[in-house]
Order: structure tokens, then C-alpha cells, then sequence
């Protein structure tokens, strides 16, 4: 019984960056978030329907340790967005992440092939902006790949899913 107990109690329990620890290829920011990327992503809503996709070009450099990712964005609908991220290092694995649609800062975890970052975005609603919780979970496939899972929360309730995948670019790849 408690041995029944236990496995069922280890399906609720979360899943945290450190359990990625051992896989590998090993995620490094400062190494594939270098140079030019490509990313192609899609949005759904609460109800799992695909709402909105995009094409992404990242332009990733680091000087002096911090990071700057330059973000510009093409929806299907023609729309267009930019965002700047600056990733700055606090820690082994842990860097902070800020951008100027970001409320606060987000909190950025590294460990094995895995990246996980938290943070509140502000985004454009009606005639005004909501704050959206986004809890990125991003996973290192092989040297040029990254996939990233984010849920969407608002007040605590799952408002939305995305789904991207990032694409170092180079000569190798033909791009």
C-alpha cells in the first residue's frame, strides 16, 4: 500500500531544471544563443486551438558576459513584434532575464540540456495590456536545435500554450 502510495504521490510532484542535470547535449546560453537563429512557433488557447503562428530571426551575441537576444517577429496575419532580451548571469546555471514587454525580471535555470525560464509578459489586449505568467521550458534536441514548451497563466489558470522550436543557422545547414 504505501509503496503504492509513493508511486502515485511521485506522478504529482514537479518537475524542476535539476532533474535534467545528467542529459545531454549540455544546454551552454552563451553557446547557442550566438549568431543568427531562426524560430517557427505556434500559439493555442485554453481550449488547445491553434490561434496564431510566427516565424521568428534571433539575433544572439554576449559582451562582457551579458547576453542580448534581438527578437523579430512575423505572425500569419502580417503583424509584427520585436523583443530584446538581456540575460545576465547571477550564478552557476541561474540567469536573470529582462526585456521591455517583461514585467520584473524573469528567472532563467540551466541545468544538463535544459532551460527553464519564468517571468510575466505584458501583452497588448483591447484597448489596453494584461500581465501573462510564462513558464518556459526549453530543451537542447542536438547543437542546433532548441524545443520550448510554455504554458500561459493569468491569475493562476492556464490561458494559453506555445510551441517553438529555434534553429542555430550556419553554413552546415544550407541557410
Amino acid at each position: 500500500m504505501l509503496i503504492t502510495l509513493g508511486i502515485a504521490l511521485q506522478g504529482c510532484s514537479s518537475v524542476t531544471v535539476e532533474d535534467y542535470a545528467g542529459e545531454s547535449p549540455a544546454l551552454v546560453p552563451e553557446r547557442f544563443f550566438d549568431g543568427d537563429l531562426v524560430a517557427y512557433g505556434m500559439l493555442k488557447n485554453r481550449g488547445g486551438e491553434v490561434t496564431r503562428r510566427f516565424r521568428a530571426t534571433i539575433k544572439a551575441y554576449w559582451e562582457d558576459g551579458v547576453g542580448t537576444l534581438e527578437e523579430d517577429f512575423v505572425f500569419d496575419d502580417g503583424e509584427t513584434d520585436r523583443r530584446v532580451w538581456t540575460l545576465t548571469p547571477t550564478g552557476p546555471g541561474r540567469y536573470r532575464g529582462t526585456a521591455g514587454d517583461v514585467v520584473g525580471e524573469g528567472e532563467l535555470t540551466v541545468a544538463g540540456n535544459a532551460m527553464f525560464l519564468d517571468y510575466v509578459l505584458r501583452v497588448p489586449r483591447g484597448d489596453g495590456t494584461i500581465d501573462v505568467a510564462i513558464d518556459d521550458r526549453m530543451y537542447l534536441i542536438d547543437e542546433q536545435t532548441l524545443l520550448n514548451e510554455s504554458i500561459l497563466t493569468k491569475f493562476g489558470l492556464r490561458v494559453g500554450e506555445l510551441t517553438l522550436v529555434i534553429r542555430r543557422l550556419g553554413e552546415a545547414d544550407g541557410w
